[in-house]
């Protein structure tokens, strides 16, 4: 029999409301796992197991009045970049290493009003700015499948600790793949929901155009129960759409007969492991045996996809950085100083690391004077063609099928040093940031290696349910979600 903290939301929900368990017995279970393996996987920054436990007798009383949904009593993580009343928030950086909101983020506030138990903060790269998880100050996330091999980024914390059972979901955030990146990786679900559809109140700033937070976990079903429950609208992000949440997966499918599905031509060139590319395709031939009707189609604006993520995100984080000071919050330089200058230039040498400075210089630049309309004003009208692509291709097709990244996890310290192949993980993913999309990532395999590779769908913007349709059908015809790591 699997132990509390190896299972879903979908069969432990029952199991709660019954009474056959308690929410105190499965945070407990949850919290003991994470005793054990967080020491060598470094997937939290913060474990809270006091408010766990109080918010889990809290659940069981919820439970016996019969009034808990879906989540109730169910402990999940968040990444380290939202807003927790009274409990640190980091953001995998020096800079805010002992900051203690004195509010709640919009997400985690509805998780716990759903009943979720909070367990802890997990590991990120500084700010959210990285794609492997290596650039925390708190050091490197390291993968469940392979300790060598890093978690992806920059939502690495919560995908190990889904994958490792150090919890049952997790929140993530992504703003060019950080949640579907090392979702991938990791071998769990991941979905970066459509710009507007989830609240970024509480969510500290990368990229404001980009950032959007989702739900990681270890099946379709328990992210669709995730998303229903922090989407919606909310009147302190003027970004957020004026919508009701979503009822997904409502009446779910294994047939897809009929469904169109673009398969785009780009993302299946040079340079892709030949590994992840057999796997791709055989999962769309699932598909197709499914009912889809698979169809190539192009989004010729792909090219440019990484430069222009990269002038319009750095540009955006140049802004939303420079609040970081010393002044009011966060880290300061020990003094004295000869002025004001000089406090700030020691407070962010040294509070930020070399990543987040290096995006903070190039954002800085395109938007500096005689540089703004050559970079971030050329970067933003090539997102538009990105954009008028994918509303082509969608005239046609109810969803588009891709790799979610051109390799699978490679290992810790591998690729740290070369910036450029690093920001390379993210041609997959990117796009669809820009665009607004909703995507999924989830599993269909493993390399020789035993190394899990994602199959990612992306749908029209707020047609959430379309990928999840498609990929719930998938997962049901296959047993790639239900393989776990090696024992560690």
């Amino acid at each position: 029999m699997a132990s509390l903290y190896e299972e879903s939301i979908t069969s432990l929900h029952p199991r709660l409301a019954a009474g056959e368990i308690s929410a105190v017995e499965l945070a407990r279970s949850v919290l003991e796992r994470i005793d054990r393996l967080n020491g060598r996987l470094n997937a939290f920054i913060t474990i809270t197991p006091d408010q766990a436990l109080e918010q889990a007798r809290e659940a069981d009383r919820r439970l016996r009045r019969g009034q808990g949904g879906p989540l109730c009593g169910i402990p999940f993580a968040v990444k380290d970049v939202f807003a927790t009343k009274g409990i640190r928030t980091t953001c995998g950086s020096r800079m805010l290493g002992t900051f203690v909101p004195p509010y709640e983020s919009t997400v985690t506030r509805r998780l716990l009003e759903a009943g979720a138990v909070l367990v802890g903060k997990t590991n990120m790269d500084e700010f959210a700015m990285g794609s492997s998880n290596e650039t925390s100050y708190y050091g490197p996330c390291c993968n469940p499948w392979n300790p060598q091999y890093v978690t992806g980024g920059s939502s690495g914390g919560s995908a190990c600790a889904v994958a490792a059972d150090l919890c049952i979901a997790a929140i993530g955030t992504d703003t060019g793949g950080s949640i579907r990146q090392p979702s991938s990786y990791c071998g769990v679900v991941g979905i970066k929901p459509t710009y507007g559809r989830v609240s970024r109140y509480g969510l500290v700033a990368y990229a404001s155009s980009l950032d959007q937070a989702g739900p990681i976990a270890k099946t379709v079903r328990d992210a669709a129960l995730v998303l229903e429950a922090i989407s919606g609208y909310d009147p302190c992000d003027s970004t957020c759409a004026d919508m009701p949440p979503p009822d997904l997966l409502r009446s779910p499918q294994d047939s897809l007969h009929g469904v169109c599905i673009g398969i785009p031509k780009e993302y299946f060139v040079e340079g892709m492991d030949p590994e992840v590319e057999t796997l791709v395709k055989e999962a769309v031939e699932c598909l197709e045996r499914l009912g889809a009707i698979p169809v190539e189609v192009s989004l010729p604006h792909t090219r440019y996809a990484i430069p222009v993520y990269y002038l319009i995100a750095t540009a955006e984080a140049s802004s939303n950085l420079a609040r970081y000071d010393g002044v009011k919050y966060g880290y300061r330089a020990k003094g004295p100083f000869e002025g004001l200058r000089e406090m700030y230039e020691k407070t962010r040498a040294q509070g930020f690391g070399d990543e987040v400075k290096r995006r903070i210089m190039l954002g800085t630049y395109a938007l500096s004077a005689g540089y703004y309309d050559a970079y971030y004003r050329k970067a933003q009208q090539v997102r538009t063609l990105i954009c008028r692509d994918y509303q082509k291709v969608f005239e046609t097709c109810r969803v588009i099928v891709t790799p979610t990244a051109p390799t699978p996890a490679f290992r810790i310290g591998e690729k740290i040093g070369d910036p450029l192949q690093m920001y390379l993980m993210d041609i997959y993913t990117i796009s669809a940031n820009l665009a607004g999309l909703p995507a999924i990532s989830l599993p269909c395999g493993l390399t020789r290696a035993g190394l899990p590779v994602g199959l990612q769908i992306l749908g029209k913007p707020f047609a959430e349910e379309d990928v999840l349709r498609v990929a719930w059908a998938y997962e049901q015809n296959t047993d790639h979600h239900t393989r776990k790591p090696p024992p560690l």
